[in-house]
């Protein structure tokens, strides 16, 4: 079995030169490959007819089901932002250039991003020696597709209502904490988190922004630094009050959760759970890294 990888992928009663286009394929179009040659692949669709299409446009079954995975993988996530490609970008099963294409991305297409990595770029052999060169990676999920694609081909889309708040900040996030009332209209209030000067983590530095009716304007509430965060972030609400839970790690590489809630628009710290995969509640304890900044 095969599925197709583009977007579109046209049908052709022949390889041959000169030929008839019989059907049109859509993005994971499952098909029964027949014959193969260097270039081409003959192929039975789902209405049992059969036709020929380039087979660089097939994926076999165990890479989609790698990128079907991964899919899977990110549904109970939360998005950490949004953003579109300026151009095609291909989707792959690990942030590795090498690592096999499972996806393909349309220009402007809109993608939510899930998760970020910072990965050495294998050297090529006949280059010669000198400090590792990074990309920066993003897992998106696109529709019905998932996968790894450059950071740097994507840009992102910060809410318009937002967008102004900026300024010299470099915001990598935006998860809305709870929606407000201001007359006809529900307007939400923001977790944000920044990266500034760094690319060692996936942000450092976090505000959030509540919602002033009076003025029609976003304010403050809430600034904090010198953080080394990692995603996802993490939003939920409890008899509903907004909690959000950070993914840090300490001076000495540990591990762990700090909490926070939000209450009417006041932000406290409730405190701090070991490790990241945890969903517990913290205890009043605070983590000892934090105890001393404080």
């Amino acid at each position: 079995m095969g599925y197709v990888l583009p977007e579109t992928a046209a049908v052709f009663d022949s390889p041959a030169e000169i030929r008839l286009g019989v059907a049109t394929l859509a993005q994971g179009d499952r098909v029964e490959i027949l014959k193969r040659t260097a270039h081409w692949a003959q192929v039975r669709m789902a209405d049992g007819r059969s036709g020929w299409l380039e087979a660089e446009a097939l994926l076999n079954g165990a890479t989609y089901n790698r990128g079907r995975q991964l899919w899977l993988n990110i549904q109970k996530e939360q998005p950490q932002a949004t953003g579109h490609p300026a151009g095609a970008a291909n989707l792959r099963a690990e942030p590795s250039r090498e690592a096999p294409q499972i996806g393909q991305l349309a220009a402007n297409q809109r993608v939510e991003i899930f998760d970020r990595r910072l990965v050495d770029r294998t050297p090529q052999p006949e280059a010669p020696a000198a400090e590792p060169v990074r990309d920066v990676w993003y897992l998106v999920r696109a529709g019905r597709q998932s996968g790894w694609v450059l950071g740097r081909l994507i840009s992102l889309d910060v809410p318009a209502a937002i967008s102004g708040y900026v300024q010299s900040f470099n915001m990598v996030a935006w998860l809305v904490l709870d929606t407000v009332q201001d007359g006809d209209r529900h307007v939400p209030q923001y977790l944000v988190a920044d990266r500034i000067g760094t690319q060692e983590f996936d942000f450092n530095h976090i505000r959030v922004f509540t919602w002033w009716s009076k003025r029609q304007e976003y304010v403050t509430a809430y600034v904090e630094s010198n953080l080394e965060g990692h995603f996802p972030i993490r939003v939920r609400q409890i008899d509903g009050v907004p909690y959000f839970r950070l993914r840090l790690v300490d001076e000495n590489g540990a591990k762990f959760q700090k909490v926070y809630r939000l209450n009417d628009t006041i932000v406290r710290p409730v405190g701090t759970v070991e490790g990241w995969e945890s969903d517990a509640m913290p205890s009043r304890q605070v983590h000892a890294a934090y105890r001393r900044r404080r």
